[in-house]
Protein backbone atom coordinates (compact mmCIF):
# COMPACT_ATOMS: atom_id res chain seq x y z
CA UNK A 1 0.00 0.00 0.00
CA UNK A 2 1.19 3.49 -0.77
CA UNK A 3 1.19 6.05 2.05
CA UNK A 4 0.37 9.76 2.12
CA UNK A 5 4.03 10.80 2.51
CA UNK A 6 5.05 8.96 -0.65
CA UNK A 7 2.22 10.54 -2.62
CA UNK A 8 3.07 13.98 -1.22
CA UNK A 9 6.71 13.47 -2.25
CA UNK A 10 5.66 12.52 -5.79
CA UNK A 11 3.27 15.46 -6.09
CA UNK A 12 5.99 17.79 -4.81
CA UNK A 13 8.41 16.49 -7.45
CA UNK A 14 5.84 17.07 -10.21
CA UNK A 15 5.17 20.57 -8.89
CA UNK A 16 8.89 21.32 -8.94
CA UNK A 17 9.22 20.11 -12.54
CA UNK A 18 6.23 22.18 -13.64
CA UNK A 19 7.75 25.20 -11.94
CA UNK A 20 11.15 24.72 -13.60
CA UNK A 21 9.99 23.77 -17.09
CA UNK A 22 7.08 26.20 -17.53
CA UNK A 23 7.85 28.98 -15.07
CA UNK A 24 4.59 28.44 -13.20
CA UNK A 25 4.50 29.77 -9.64
CA UNK A 26 4.23 27.05 -7.01
CA UNK A 27 0.63 26.37 -6.07
CA UNK A 28 -1.56 23.30 -5.55
CA UNK A 29 -1.03 20.81 -8.36
CA UNK A 30 -4.56 21.32 -9.72
CA UNK A 31 -3.95 25.03 -10.19
CA UNK A 32 -0.52 24.48 -11.72
CA UNK A 33 -2.00 21.99 -14.18
CA UNK A 34 -4.68 24.48 -15.16
CA UNK A 35 -2.07 27.20 -15.70
CA UNK A 36 0.04 24.90 -17.86
CA UNK A 37 -3.02 24.42 -20.06
CA UNK A 38 -2.39 23.16 -23.57
CA UNK A 39 1.36 23.06 -23.10
CA UNK A 40 0.87 19.61 -21.55
CA UNK A 41 -0.68 16.86 -23.71
CA UNK A 42 -4.09 15.56 -22.66
CA UNK A 43 -2.70 12.13 -21.80
CA UNK A 44 -0.22 13.66 -19.38
CA UNK A 45 -2.96 15.85 -17.92
CA UNK A 46 -4.99 12.70 -17.21
CA UNK A 47 -1.98 11.09 -15.53
CA UNK A 48 -1.45 14.20 -13.43
CA UNK A 49 -5.12 14.12 -12.41
CA UNK A 50 -4.50 10.56 -11.20
CA UNK A 51 -1.84 11.96 -8.86
CA UNK A 52 -4.21 14.72 -7.71
CA UNK A 53 -6.96 12.21 -6.99
CA UNK A 54 -4.54 10.00 -5.05
CA UNK A 55 -3.40 13.00 -3.03
CA UNK A 56 -6.99 13.81 -2.08
CA UNK A 57 -7.76 10.19 -1.15
CA UNK A 58 -4.54 9.82 0.87
CA UNK A 59 -5.73 12.55 3.23
CA UNK A 60 -8.57 10.32 4.46
CA UNK A 61 -7.57 7.11 6.27
CA UNK A 62 -10.57 5.07 5.16
CA UNK A 63 -10.48 6.30 1.57
CA UNK A 64 -6.73 5.72 1.30
CA UNK A 65 -7.41 2.02 0.73
CA UNK A 66 -8.96 2.88 -2.65
CA UNK A 67 -5.63 4.15 -4.04
CA UNK A 68 -4.04 1.89 -6.63
CA UNK A 69 -0.34 2.15 -5.85
CA UNK A 70 0.76 0.71 -9.17
CA UNK A 71 -1.39 3.15 -11.13
CA UNK A 72 -0.03 6.09 -9.11
CA UNK A 73 3.56 4.93 -9.60
CA UNK A 74 3.00 4.55 -13.36
CA UNK A 75 1.36 7.97 -13.60
CA UNK A 76 4.24 9.55 -11.69
CA UNK A 77 6.82 7.86 -13.91
CA UNK A 78 5.04 8.95 -17.10
CA UNK A 79 4.55 12.57 -16.02
CA UNK A 80 8.09 13.03 -14.74
CA UNK A 81 9.58 11.42 -17.86
CA UNK A 82 7.55 13.76 -20.07
CA UNK A 83 8.41 16.87 -18.06
CA UNK A 84 12.11 15.99 -17.90
CA UNK A 85 12.20 15.60 -21.69
CA UNK A 86 11.09 19.21 -22.24
CA UNK A 87 13.95 21.47 -23.35
CA UNK A 88 13.33 25.00 -22.05
CA UNK A 89 15.90 26.62 -24.38
CA UNK A 90 14.39 24.92 -27.43
CA UNK A 91 10.88 26.06 -26.46
CA UNK A 92 12.14 29.63 -26.07
CA UNK A 93 13.98 29.53 -29.39
CA UNK A 94 10.99 28.13 -31.29
CA UNK A 95 8.70 30.75 -29.77
CA UNK A 96 11.05 33.56 -30.87
CA UNK A 97 11.42 32.09 -34.37
CA UNK A 98 7.63 31.82 -34.68
CA UNK A 99 7.22 35.44 -33.65
CA UNK A 100 9.92 36.53 -36.11
CA UNK A 101 8.16 34.61 -38.89
CA UNK A 102 4.87 36.37 -38.20
CA UNK A 103 6.55 39.80 -38.17
CA UNK A 104 8.38 39.13 -41.45
CA UNK A 105 5.20 37.87 -43.14
CA UNK A 106 3.23 40.92 -42.03
CA UNK A 107 6.00 43.25 -43.17
CA UNK A 108 6.15 41.60 -46.61
CA UNK A 109 2.37 41.80 -46.90
CA UNK A 110 2.37 45.53 -46.13
CA UNK A 111 5.18 46.20 -48.63
CA UNK A 112 3.43 44.24 -51.40
CA UNK A 113 0.14 46.01 -50.66
CA UNK A 114 1.92 49.37 -50.82
CA UNK A 115 3.56 48.55 -54.17
CA UNK A 116 0.22 47.35 -55.59
CA UNK A 117 -1.46 50.53 -54.37
CA UNK A 118 1.30 52.66 -55.97
CA UNK A 119 0.92 50.73 -59.26
CA UNK A 120 -2.87 51.08 -59.18
CA UNK A 121 -2.61 54.85 -58.61
CA UNK A 122 -0.13 55.15 -61.50
CA UNK A 123 2.99 56.16 -59.55
CA UNK A 124 4.95 53.08 -60.61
Amino acid sequence: MIDAKDIARKVDAVQELLSVKFGIKRAPLEKMLARAGRRIPKRMQARTRTLIKAQHLAGHPKLAHQIDGQQVAQAYADVTAHLKSIDVADRRKSRLLGLAGVVVFNLLFVIVAFVVWMWWRGYV
